[in-house]
């Protein structure tokens, strides 16, 4: 409640009150500062004043000329200066030197040293009155000269009072000052209001024009607006009603002045509410054919209820704008929760489902959502092409809906058909009169109908002008079929999912265009080798192939290599990547090199390749790879790895080791040798090499993955495979995010009846010797039939190394699924193929060699090197002509 202080300012009388107090304030405020001011500059003037009198005074004095000849003067003026300054009731008398060296002063150690003040005026002949920092504080001084009776200044004599000193007199003088005025404003206020009061009472607040206006406006407000205002008294009667309110309830214009029960025409329901006088707060309340809104609140003229002022609102015409505003209200929010629940993945199935599932069962009772089968492999659909439904969602299962994933072959007449041919949405109201859709499939039909399913929406998927597919909205609860503004709600909602529709179909295609390059880039099947029992497993990740790869390449010797790598990325250029890095990987495998070795020249292609990579599309960094080398005849496995993840290795007991590789850098950083280790291998171990992807996880760190591809390894008594599959099962989610490749390879060894070895004696008939013990052993092996082209070989290869090696020279047979023959010297220069003319001597050995084996080469150890050559079991597999061999004798 407003105090009626705060309502008599508002009248004309406060106003004017306010207005009187406030020029007397001002004036009061002015002539306080007026004052104020007067008295400071008074009070200031006499203190200046007053200075100059007692320095001039001092400075006449005839006792100060005779002071000033005494030897000693200060002696005489400091007493005097004191008794002085006590009696004129100043703060300080400083007699000085034309130098400015005090000889008096209030404080006695200041005697002797330098005035602080101006003096030059002073020695000029003047009074000089000024205000300083000085000794005791804030000074006003003034400085008159002592002069001699030639007129010569002889010394300076300042005195003066501290600020302080001034302030006290004038703060004596401010109460007075303050008092006399606080007085005039309080008698000032005082009139003025008794004058404002009168004014008040007289008036009652307002002039006769101001209440005449009031009374206008109120008038012209009150039967302006567009909602009815009533006003009753305590009596029950109806004070006044403006003209929206007679429209509303029906009133005649006699109806002001009658109490409620004798008003005509008002409804029951509104004269009960009216005398009850209770409050009411939107109630709706049916007056004919209206719904009116009305609020009521009791009305307190003089302090306790006498009548209520009513409102009333026609709501009409609102009800059917509201029902209007909520439904475009949940459709505004279907499509909202359609933009963020659709398409949330890159997959053409899972997509069709969330367009299903958002629309029921807000739209419609059930969605079926058909595409064209091009469309699910990732391709453009093409005319007529059979649809597969891929979506299903209803509010209930026992739908007659054809189920999911049935092929359908939708027939020309039917809404479907033409909606995808045409691109234009089919509307059926009635699917009971629609015989071109009954034809589709009569007892399905039938069978829909009866369930109860009336009404259809036969909306086609069409994106970036290619359709793909319809999506079908049936009704079945409401009765009301689907009208126009459902069609296109339904075209809307289709037209947002179309987008994300043929985004994942894209994606499908370029998903399995990667898949097929990577696939067609890895090993399809592992080669014909001896040395290990091998199982390899490579699964693409869910968000794009990456360039994850695996490879077993056999060696010479029955040794066996195998690379695992990663290319950072995903997509087809990772996969490239990884083809090209697998290409070069067998090119340096054929140099026999050693793992080291093998990747410092990955290391450098790679480094080629990204220089030479201008725009950045080909490059390869970030690629990693690890390369082991197995012999199964000394179980000995050499490994190197470029930035990859160590092996593991699992004995035959089950206990399972990370392999402690020294690390490296990746792939074309540079820069860093790349370290070997040697490890021996029981027979039956496992070498288990894999991808990051296997072990790291978005949930779990490296640490956490490998303890449990440890745990997955423990078993021994498993093959390869099934350690794969095993792995497998236990390592990766359902959807795994990254690509994974799982290498296992069990070692086997070449036991010694599987190997020949011998030392050649340093002469030429040593090859004779071993001629005939590899003969001998071949026949043990039962190889004779290789025994004539093997005696050739040995020839040729030992006489090589006598002739142009160093000692010691050592040969060593390998029965294996091929023959190999070795013969090692120390020396580490490489032997060349030559092809000897006609007339020529020599130079036909290694040619020889090259004729009667399948393959042969070259390889480097710590001691030397080693020629090796591989014969098929079952003979040379080519011919070798007959003059090429000459007169040779075996």
């Amino acid at each position: 409640m407003r105090s009626p202080l705060s309502k008599g300012f508002k009248s004309v009388a406060g106003q004017v009150f306010v207005l009187q107090v406030a020029i007397v304030v001002l004036l009061a405020a002015g002539a306080l500062l007026a004052l104020l001011l007067q008295s400071r500059h008074d009070v200031d003037r006499e203190a200046r004043n007053r200075s100059v009198a007692v320095a001039e005074t001092f400075a006449h004095s005839p006792d100060l000329q005779e002071a000033l000849r005494t030897p000693n003067p200060s002696a005489v003026l400091q007493p005097l200066a004191e008794v002085t300054r006590k009696a004129a009731g100043v703060d300080f008398i400083v007699v000085m030197d034309t130098n400015g060296i005090r000889y008096s002063h209030p404080q006695p150690d200041r005697i002797g040293k330098r005035f602080v003040g101006n003096i030059e005026p002073s020695l000029a002949g003047r009074v000089h009155t000024e205000s300083v920092q000085g000794p005791l504080g804030k000074e006003i001084q003034a400085v008159v000269p002592v002069t001699a009776p030639d007129g010569r200044v002889v010394a300076l004599v300042s005195a003066g009072l501290t600020v302080e000193n001034v302030s006290g007199a004038f703060d004596r003088q401010l109460p007075v000052i303050l008092l006399a005025m606080a007085t005039g404003l309080v008698l000032a206020t005082a009139g003025t209001a008794l004058t404002s009061r009168r004014l008040r009472r007289q008036t009652h607040g307002l002039g006769p024009q101001e209440m005449t206006r009031m009374y206008e406006h109120h008038d012209a407000v009150l039967h302006s607006v567009r909602e009815g205002v009533v006003i009753t008294d305590g009596d029950g009667r109806l004070v006044l009603a403006n003209d929206e309110a007679k429209r509303l309830l029906g009133l005649p214009e006699e109806a002001e002045g009658r109490r409620i029960d004798e008003v005509p025409g008002l409804d029951s329901r509104m004269a009960d509410l009216l005398r009850s006088g209770r409050v009411a707060t939107d109630e709706v309340l049916e007056a004919g054919d209206r719904l009116l809104v009305v609020n009521q609140r009791p009305t307190h003229p003089r302090g306790r209820p006498e009548g209520a002022a009513v409102t009333i609102r026609d709501s009409t015409d609102m009800q059917v704008l509201t029902g209007r505003a909520e439904a475009a209200r949940k459709r505004l929010r279907l499509l909202y929760d359609a933009t963020g629940d659709i398409g949330t993945t890159l997959d053409v199935e899972r997509t069709a489902q969330e367009l299903a599932d958002v629309a029921v069962p807000r739209f419609a009772d059930y969605v079926t959502v058909d595409l064209a089968g091009p469309v699910l492999d990732g391709e453009e659909p093409g005319p007529g092409s059979d649809m597969r439904r891929t979506a299903v969602s209803g509010i209930r299962r026992d739908h007659p809906l054809y189920p999911l994933g049935q092929l359908i072959e939708f027939k020309p007449t039917t809404p479907q058909a033409r909606g995808y041919d045409t691109g234009k949405t089919e509307l059926v109201p009635d699917l009971a009169e629609a015989p071109g859709w009954r034809v589709q499939d009569p007892r399905r039909t039938r069978a829909i109908i009866e369930y109860g399913i009336h009404s259809l929406i036969a909306a086609p998927l069409k994106a970036r002008g290619v359709v793909l597919g319809v999506v079908n909205f049936w009704r079945a609860r409401k009765p009301e079929p689907f009208d126009e503004d459902d069609v296109s709600l339904a075209e809307e909602l289709v037209a947002r999912a179309a987008v994300a529709m043929d985004n994942a179909r894209r994606y499908t295609r370029e998903h399995a265009l990667a898949v097929t390059l990577q696939r067609s880039l890895l090993p399809r099947a592992l080669p014909e080798q001896s040395a290990v029992d091998a199982a390899h497993c490579y699964l693409p990740a869910q968000s794009g192939v990456g360039g994850d790869w695996f490879d077993v390449i056999p060696l010479p010797g029955g040794r066996v290599a195998l690379v695992v790598g990663d290319v950072v990325g995903h997509g087809l250029h990772a996969a490239a990547t990884m083809g090209r890095l697998r290409t070069a990987v067998h090119n340096f495998t054929s140099l026999d090199l050693p793992p080291d070795e093998l990747l410092a020249r990955l290391d450098d292609l790679v480094q080629r390749i990204d220089e030479d990579d201008t725009d950045g599309a080909g490059g390869m960094l970030g690629a990693t790879c690890l390369y082991a080398v197995y012999d199964p005849v000394s179980r000995a496995c050499t490994l190197s790895r470029a930035g990859h993840l160590p092996p593991l290795v699992v004995a035959p007991d089950g206990s399972t080791e990370i392999v402690d590789l020294p690390a490296g850098p990746p792939l074309g950083l540079g820069g860093m040798p790349f370290e070997t280790t040697e490890l021996r291998l029981a027979e039956g171990s496992q070498l288990v090499l894999y991808t990051d992807g296997l072990v790291e996880q978005r949930t779990r760190d490296i640490e956490e993955g490998l303890e449990l591809l440890r745990e997955a390894l423990s078993h021994p008594d498993r093959d390869p495979q099934e350690s794969c599959l095993a792995v497998l099962d236990a390592m990766l989610p359902s959807r795994p995010t990254d690509d994974v490749a799982l290498l296992i390879a069990r070692t086997r060894t070449l036991g010694p009846d599987r190997v020949a070895q011998w030392d050649v004696p340093p002469r030429a008939s040593g090859v004779g010797v071993v001629r005939n013990l590899a003969s001998a052993k071949l026949e043990e092996w039962g190889m004779e039939e290789l025994a004539f082209t093997t005696e050739l070989i040995l020839s040729e290869l030992i006489t090589n190394a006598l002739r142009h090696g160093v000692p010691p020279v050592r040969v060593r047979l390998l029965h294996d699924h091929a023959l190999t023959c070795e013969v090692w010297d120390g020396s580490s220069t490489a032997p060349h193929l030559r092809y000897a003319a006609t007339t020529d001597e020599g130079g036909r050995g290694l040619f020889l060699v090259a004729q009667l084996s399948e393959h042969w080469g070259t390889r480097y150890t710590p001691d030397g090197k080693v020629i090796w050559s591989e014969q098929a079991l079952q003979g040379p597999s080519n011919g070798v002509p007959l003059d090429v061999f000459g007169d040779l004798e075996p």
